[in-house]
């Protein structure tokens, strides 16, 4: 799967990390999800979802780890990321680990991802990028928001997605690294997410929601007993050159309140040459 995205003012193709990963080529078919249908929780399991993002707002912060996982032909693909994130400031960094390429078992490099309100840094990009220079994204430029072109989904754009929840149900209580959590499922509609979204994520979720194929997104979310987003995974399908690919994108949040520093780099060490494929 290729998928390209022009930057605004600038003569350069992004081409994404899921790109790099998915050299073989895409066809489809994401992994299932784990439980069975339940009740409705008393209380309200719509409104638990919703708030999601404001209570992770309200954490702080947390370490995060991410995988990404697309079938190609009878291989499924994926992208794992690990890192932390400021919930506060909206800012995360992310340490992408790409699968081996499609001839053989050589490994790429780890990507160095730099997530913040409407842009995405990339460090280590590879393909004509000096090993020394950052790729700089617009994200609000992009037809799917940067929900699945860096290869992991905003932690926080994945909490954010579940403001547009409907259709929600309470499948049971569960166990994850050792905690009791509450599983959710149901869809999000990502254009009525965008417009209930913070200012800080609705650009690019208004620009995901004209991308996909599919405006209603299945989601699992499990929260624990304060609320928090312990794990989230959206089960997204979009268009590309002519084929229906659907990828499922997993975020796990833990060890909330670790400090996270994430310093951007200075614009004399962002690349704005040409991007190979």
């Amino acid at each position: 799967m290729v998928v390209q995205h022009k930057r605004r003012g600038a003569a350069v193709a992004v081409v994404t990390a899921v790109a790099v990963a998915t050299a073989a080529g895409c066809s489809g078919g994401g992994a299932a999800v784990d439980g069975d249908d339940g009740g409705v929780r008393p209380g309200g399991s719509v409104d638990e979802v919703r708030k999601a993002a404001d209570t992770l707002t309200g954490a702080r912060s947390s370490k995060a780890r991410t995988s990404m996982e697309m079938a190609s032909g009878g291989t499924r693909v994926t992208i794992r990321g690990e890192g932390g994130y400021d919930f506060a400031r909206g800012m995360g960094s992310l340490k992408v680990v790409l699968p081996p390429d499609a001839a053989g078992a050589e490994e790429h490099e780890p990507i160095t991802e730099l997530l913040t309100p409407g842009a995405l840094y990339m460090k280590n990009r590879g393909a004509g990028v000096p090993a020394d220079k950052w790729v700089r994204v617009d994200t609000t430029t992009l037809d799917d928001g940067n929900l699945v072109t860096g290869g992991a989904t905003d932690p926080l754009a994945a909490a954010e997605l579940l403001r547009g929840a409907d259709r929600v149900k309470y499948v049971g209580d569960v166990e994850l690294s050792g905690q009791k959590v509450r599983h959710f499922r149901g869809t999000t509609d990502i254009g009525r997410a965008a417009r209930a979204a913070a200012p800080h994520t609705r650009a690019s979720l208004a620009a995901a929601a004209k991308g996909f194929a599919e405006d209603v997104v299945p989601f699992d979310a499990y929260l624990d007993e304060a609320g928090r987003l312990r794990k989230v995974r959206h089960r997204f399908t979009f268009a590309n050159e002519g084929r229906t690919v659907e990828v499922t994108s997993t975020t796990v949040l833990f060890d909330f309140g670790t400090k996270v520093v994430v310093r951007l780099p200075d614009n004399r060490d962002i690349y704005t040459g040409k991007v190979d494929v």
